[in-house]
């Protein structure tokens, strides 16, 4: 076991399926005064992608998704490091990994952070940062 200092800042995960990627980087920019006040761990692509467009956002890159990314960012929740999900979900393309995608929302759900599965829900956690500092 690893004991770590507690972190001075909430910390967001950023993942976002393939054909969402633009829409979540688009998302970032617009926001980048807001998401630059917490840490960001992101999936692998999504990561270069948003660190590509806004390079001054403190982006961890973290593995490609199907490649353990998602269960990385799962074991930040588990361990009270990642305070709120954003997650732009493409409902309508099956995903080889879908039992990582589920397990990440699981846990997710079960450590009671915010997710917000689309842009509307992004918009809305991000308007009421307050949201990711009331989690346990």
């Amino acid at each position: 076991m690893t004991i770590r200092p507690a972190p001075t800042r909430p910390a967001l995960a950023l993942v976002a399926h393939d054909k969402k990627k633009d829409d979540l980087v688009a998302f970032a920019v617009s926001h980048q005064a807001k998401l630059s006040e917490f840490d960001l761990f992101a999936t692998g692509t999504t990561g270069s992608r948003i660190l590509a467009a806004a390079p001054d956002l403190p982006v961890a890159r973290l593995k490609s998704g199907p490649l353990g990314g998602d269960q990385q960012i799962g074991a930040l929740i588990a361990e009270g490091r990642v305070k709120g999900l954003i997650f732009f979900v493409d409902p309508l393309t099956p995903m080889p990994h879908d039992v990582d995608v589920k397990a990440l929302m699981r846990l997710g759900a079960l450590y009671d952070i915010p997710m917000a599965l689309n842009r509307a829900t992004a918009e809305l956690l991000i308007a009421h940062p307050d949201a990711f500092l009331q989690t346990t």
